[in-house]
């Protein structure tokens, strides 16, 4: 034990709580076998701490003492409401017998990848799946993710809610999957962090085209479950993200809106993001066992490592989303196709691809295909077909920088024709 006056102890439990209640949580649902229960005695873990530790000193292992103080206190609250519930006695009795597992840190990083496969299980609904991934695993409080998906409280808490309920009634089991099952269940995983980095890069909606912490959130979650599963496809994704993320600095203008990949200052770029998420795309792209998120990262590393819009490799891209499209057939994934074949060959023959789609019935409620259609109309000298994209491109948008990014558009049009 190391001794300590209370201020300094104070500071001590909350780095600890800072740094490691996400990995004491973990053990403790495993412990526990209910989210609720751990997180109440995940709190009341942290109290003893800090009415404790100023007598008795720090532990040797604090994490370890955390994990048995909470453990302990969590059989207390159900004895307390045994008086209502005759089942809590039982459930005591059984926790008070069970034999905790080893808290070495093995154990402990074992736990926090159950945790993550069991918030992502497929059986779970895609928004529970990232909501109760921020809550429990990156430790956002409900206001935050509701403000981060710009979704009321009450929507977000009873999706968490759903989802502890669901994985408790169908007995959704907390492990990591086995090999056997291991690539259908890791795929929800990188969906859901993926799902998270995208909202963070570019909102759905509101006022910022942005939000830099959920992000970072992602790229945090990635890094993680490849330090717990050096799984190809992970690195992959996790490459993915660093090299979108490193352009976040060029993105905005001065007012917050949008700035095109062409028109970027790439001096603003993170060098050193690019450079880790390259070589992570070239590692899993390496292995031969990558995906489609690997593949994403190797067109984003094409641009990446180009000095300009116009130096870029096109045709590399285009053969990538070749393969990709083979991969993962999406009309989002055509509609990119069609903006690189239009780099590449000019901008005639990416617009009879994106008009194909359009007549195909596909997208047609999707701003973004009207925003490239509008842009290739303008680079053939067709201002009104042009600002008709456009207007439709801006209609379909919510309030927010990207609709203020459409209208802007427009004028620079219509002051064009003036």
């Amino acid at each position: 034990m190391r001794n300590g006056n209370d201020s300094t102890i104070a500071a001590r439990v909350a780095a600890l709580y800072r740094s490691d209640s996400r990995r004491v949580l973990a053990t403790l649902i495993r412990l526990l076998g209910d989210f609720d229960l751990a997180e109440e005695a995940l709190q009341d873990a942290f109290t003893a701490a800090l009415a404790q530790w100023p007598r008795q000193g720090e532990p040797a292992n604090p994490r370890a003492w955390l994990v048995s103080a909470g453990r302990f206190k969590a059989i207390d609250r159900l004895r307390r409401r045994a008086r209502f519930d005759a089942s809590r006695e039982q459930l005591a009795q059984h926790l008070e017998m069970q034999r905790p597992e080893s808290d070495d840190d093995a154990s402990v990083e074992d736990d926090r990848l159950r945790l993550i496969f069991t918030c992502c299980h497929p059986a779970l609904a895609a928004d529970a799946r990232a909501a109760l991934t921020l809550r429990e695993i990156c430790d956002l409080t409900t206001e935050e993710i509701a403000r981060a998906f710009l979704t009321p409280t009450p929507t977000v808490a009873q999706r968490i809610v759903r989802a502890k309920n669901k994985i408790r009634d169908a007995g959704i089991p907390y492990r990591v999957p086995d090999a056997a099952e291991l690539a259908e269940r890791l795929e929800s995983v990188l969906q859901v962090i993926y799902l998270v980095f995208n909202e963070g890069y570019y909102a759905s909606a509101g006022e910022s085209l942005t939000r830099t912490d959920l992000s970072a959130e992602a790229i945090r979650l990635g890094r993680l479950l490849l330090a717990l599963l050096p799984d190809p496809e992970v690195r992959g994704l996790l490459g993915l993200m660093l090299l979108i993320e490193a352009r976040r600095a060029a993105r905005l203008d001065a007012a917050g809106d949008p700035v095109l990949l062409e028109h970027q200052d790439r001096g603003r770029w993170d060098r050193a993001a690019i450079a880790e998420g390259c070589a992570l795309v070239e590692q899993a792209l390496g292995s031969g066992r990558f995906g489609v998120y690997s593949l994403q990262g190797a067109i984003a590393a094409v641009h990446a490592e180009a000095a300009s819009a116009e130096a870029t490799d096109w045709a590399q891209i285009v053969g990538l989303y070749d393969v990709l499209l083979r991969a993962q057939p999406s009309p989002v994934v055509a509609l990119n196709r069609a903006v690189a074949m239009a780099m590449r060959d000019g901008p005639q023959a990416g617009l009879a691809l994106i008009e194909a789609q359009l007549d195909a019935g596909e997208l047609r409620d999707y701003p973004l295909i009207h925003a490239a259609r509008a842009d290739l109309y303008r680079r053939l000298a067709r201002p009104d077909q042009a600002r008709e994209s456009y207007r439709r491109a801006r209609d379909l948008s919510p309030e927010g920088a990207q609709k203020r990014f459409y209208e802007r558009r427009l004028e620079i049009l219509e002051s064009a024709v003036e």
